[in-house]
């Protein structure tokens, strides 16, 4: 059915709200900011340096190592890992181009296992088959999509048992639990994204590595400024420029201290959905029983009529988001893979009929019912 677009009185409900988040931590950003500006020391140095060490304790991993951005983080995994010609790494293709893009930039070939359906992560059963048929896969790179751990226990026997490296995209899920373990704790490395929408976002890029292993730990330092070891202009391999500057980090550190009053935020409105929208046509997200924190970069719901719903909730003053309306074995760019429509059919359905929520912090609870009333309204 198609509704009447609302009153000129309606709420307004971004997708997002960063000028709410920064209204409330301005002055302590400010502070660290101006700090910094006057120390005139830019680039990677001690504010980064802080940094690495908090996001590593956070994160429960012996070491952390900045970059430039989320996507740079895998890159420089792959790289570090000796990903690279001749080699395939094993990801989903229901997730952000980001990760398949740098299994290609690393020249290695991405290989594709379908999703499940309740947490939008990898499949175990469909890894192993992957495996099983892919004698060239030299690493899992498993996401952790929309703040919700991917079923790591299993995956990482197969790995162990095959002898390959794993490499966690945990862009959307810092601070995000498996079984009490923390995203980028599990596997050979993981890799997080400070882009300014994302739980733990920066005022610009920036990116993060984690692993527990020093030698990997210093590959990674080292492949993040040219290759260099330290001495100037010495350089031991090729490397690239991705570096975290002192600015973000400052920022970053700011808002780490917050981080968790936010993530509960997020949770008790996720739970606030939950329970509106519990006798709809929708299926909201449920944490899977091994999901013992979930963070909700995302509220995606899977619903019928989708693209009409998305068009209804704008018309009332509502933000929402398509993640993502084409899967990654589906873009041209990949066309020479050689899949084809209906190869992963859980992606493809998550592709059609997955909407976006806002959940930011701030939200409160009348917008909150505010989003689900609309919701009903269009099904009722």
């Amino acid at each position: 059915m198609e509704l009447t677009s609302a009153p000129e009185t309606l709420k307004q409900v971004p997708l997002l709200d960063l000028h709410a988040q920064y209204g409330r931590i301005r002055e302590e950003v400010l502070a660290e900011v101006i700090r910094v500006i006057d120390s005139q020391r830019f680039i990677l140095g001690e504010e980064v340096q802080s940094l690495e060490r908090e996001i590593s304790a956070y994160c429960g991993s012996r070491f952390a190592v900045g970059c430039a951005s989320g996507s740079d983080a895998l890159f420089l995994a792959l790289l570090a890992l000796g990903i690279g010609p001749g080699d395939e790494v094993l990801t989903t293709p229901y997730t952000f181009f980001a990760t398949a893009g740098a299994i290609h930039l690393a020249g290695a070939r991405p290989v594709f296992a379908d999703v499940e359906a309740g947490t939008f992560n990898m499949d175990p059963n469909r890894a192993a088959e992957a495996l099983a048929a892919g004698p060239k896969i030299r690493a899992l790179l498993p996401v952790h999509l929309f703040g919700g751990c991917a079923d790591m226990d299993p995956l990482c026997a197969m790995a162990r048992e095959r002898g390959i490296a794993v490499i966690e995209d945990a862009a959307q899920s810092i601070g995000a639990e498996y079984r009490g373990r923390r995203a980028g704790s599990m596997g050979d490395a993981g890799c997080f994204s400070f882009y300014p929408s994302k739980n733990l976002g920066a005022f610009g890029d920036g990116g993060m590595l984690t692993t527990n292993d020093p030698s990997l730990a210093e590959r990674l330092r080292s492949l993040r400024v040219h290759g260099s070891s330290g001495r100037t202009y010495h350089h031991d391999r090729v490397g690239t420029n991705s570096r975290l500057d002192a600015l973000q980090a400052a920022v970053l550190r700011v808002k780490l201290r917050h981080l968790d009053s936010w993530t509960r935020a997020r949770q008790e409105n996720a739970a606030q959905y939950r329970r509106l929208l519990a006798e709809t046509p929708v299926t909201a997200p449920a944490e899977a029983a091994f999901q013992t924190r979930h963070i909700y970069n995302q509220f995606p719901i899977l619903c019928p009529r989708r693209d009409q719903l998305q068009s209804h909730l704008k018309k009332n003053g509502i933000g929402t988001q398509v993640y993502y309306p084409v899967p990654l074995h589906m873009q041209e760019c990949f066309a020479g893979l050689g899949y084809r429509e209906g190869d992963f059919p859980v992606s493809e359905r998550l592709a059609r009929e997955s909407l976006a929520l806002p959940v930011y912090p701030e939200l409160r609870p009348d917008e909150i019912e505010y989003v689900a009333s609309m919701v009903r309204a269009f099904y009722s």
